[in-house]
């Protein structure tokens, strides 16, 4: 990859969860899904998170990536409380230091896929110039050479996904999340756009969570969590 090693971001915390709660209501009442839940990651560090469906991983990534607001307990993303703050700080702040990878890669199929990786550049004040280059250089480390003016469309889907990882790390964010960004894909490519995304994740100094149903891919990473009613604890 051509991401240079980001050693200063080493061991800095990216991301905590300090006792966090998220209670859904119905016309049943409420459900408890997260119960205090606590969770750090620092730079560099990768985790995997496995749980059974229906156990609330979507909901912790969501939290974790400020896309919901706990009912209780705090969200720190490199050190900041983000629970006090307002919709537009909090959409700021994602936008610089969070990336996200989905298991369909929701590329915007009207552009290419160097359009993709650069819009959410230029949406976060980085000149066309500059977002270009960094555009033509991720997608070069992820082997898309001669396919950058390719719409998603006309890509395969281990090339579709590649472009969604490099459009998440696009604005050099200190913690990525991903929800099981290889379940969509056969297992020869799964493997292959996992080592990718491995390699450009350590090469970063990202913090990274990842959600996955396999057991090998989890393997692969530094630790292993998973949710128990409502906490989060060793796999």
């Amino acid at each position: 990859m051509s991401e240079a090693p980001r050693h200063d971001s080493m061991g800095t915390e990216r991301l905590r969860l300090a006792a966090v709660e998220r209670r859904y209501r119905s016309e049943a009442g409420e459900l408890p899904v997260l119960r205090g839940a606590d969770l750090t990651l620092n730079g560099g560090e990768i985790v995997a998170l496995v749980a059974p469906s229906g156990t609330g991983k979507s909901t912790l990534l969501h939290l974790a990536g400020l896309l919901e607001r706990p009912d209780g307990g705090e969200v720190f993303i490199n050190g900041q409380a983000a629970g006090s703050l307002g919709d537009e700080a909090r959409s700021a702040l994602r936008g610089r230091a969070i990336g996200f990878v989905y298991q369909f890669h929701h590329l915007l199929p009207e552009f290419t896929a160097l359009e993709n990786v650069v819009l959410p550049q230029m949406a976060n004040g980085t000149p066309e110039r500059t977002a270009n280059a960094r555009a033509h250089e991720l997608l070069a480390g992820f082997g898309l050479e001669g396919r950058e003016a390719h719409r998603p469309g006309r890509l395969s889907g281990g090339e579709q996904q590649r472009v969604a990882i490099a459009r998440a790390l696009a604005n050099r964010p200190g913690l990525l999340l991903a929800d099981e960004p290889t379940g969509n894909l056969d297992v020869e490519t799964s493997e292959r756009v996992f080592a990718q995304l491995l390699e450009a994740v350590r090469g970063a100094g990202v913090a990274a969570l990842i959600a996955t149903h396999n057991p090998e891919l989890a393997a692969r990473m530094d630790r292993v969590v998973t949710l128990r009613e409502g906490h989060i604890v060793p796999a």
